[in-house]
């Protein structure tokens, strides 16, 4: 990837995001070797404009920035760094340097479907969601209408703590079917935008 540093004097901003919950973390700056170390330890290096030297993130608190994927701008002048933090980001203590909280739960389905997914390619011993594939694709449908009845009874007489426990099993063996067929939770989200607009109409 080729930056343009002359912009800014031999700097780059450099936008940290979260992978998993796509919140915007803290913004740094990058020079040429700082964006190198970043690239080659897959930790993100900063340039720091008062000390005019080289530091790491985490490099003192241990919450490091695992670099996921880096891109530029159509400029070129500019980094979007998606992560994996290791703990809060600010120097304050803070989550984000906005003093946000870094969460979005129901992201987590996105992650829970990555897992699915390289469970089902390295199929590891001793992990249910292995003995869910290896049962084929018949058992996994079962399944996902064993959990659906269950969290019915559940709604219908049951509390509300055993219809979240009883729904997100339902969920995960609805997970688990899809990535028997190839597919992912995000094809579920797709339609749903799809029958969000005012033109859908039913199949």
């Amino acid at each position: 990837m080729t930056l343009n540093f002359d912009k800014m004097d031999g700097l780059v901003p450099a936008i940290i995001q979260d992978i998993d919950t796509q919140k915007v973390l803290m913004l740094g700056f990058m020079n040429e070797e700082a964006y190198e170390r970043t690239r080659t330890t897959g930790r993100v290096t900063f340039y720091s404009r008062t000390r005019k030297t080289l530091w790491t993130k985490g490099e003192t608190s241990g919450n490091f920035l695992h670099v996921v994927s880096m891109k530029a701008d159509c400029d070129r002048d500019t980094l979007l760094i998606e992560v994996r933090p290791d703990g809060p980001v600010c120097h304050t203590g803070a989550a984000t340097c906005w003093n946000e909280k870094n969460e979005q739960d129901v992201l987590f389905l996105k992650a829970l479907q990555d897992l699915v997914d390289e469970r089902r390619k390295a199929m590891p011993e001793e992990s249910y969601t292995t003995s869910l594939f290896r049962s084929g694709i018949n058992k996994i449908a079962q399944k996902v209408g064993e959990e659906a009845v269950e969290t019915v009874v559940e709604a219908c007489n049951g509390t509300d703590e055993r219809l979240v426990y009883e729904g997100a099993d339902l969920l995960y063996h609805l997970v688990v079917l899809l990535a028997s067929k190839g597919l992912r939770i995000e094809d579920l989200a797709r339609e749903l935008k799809e029958r969000h607009k005012p033109n859908w109409k039913k199949h």
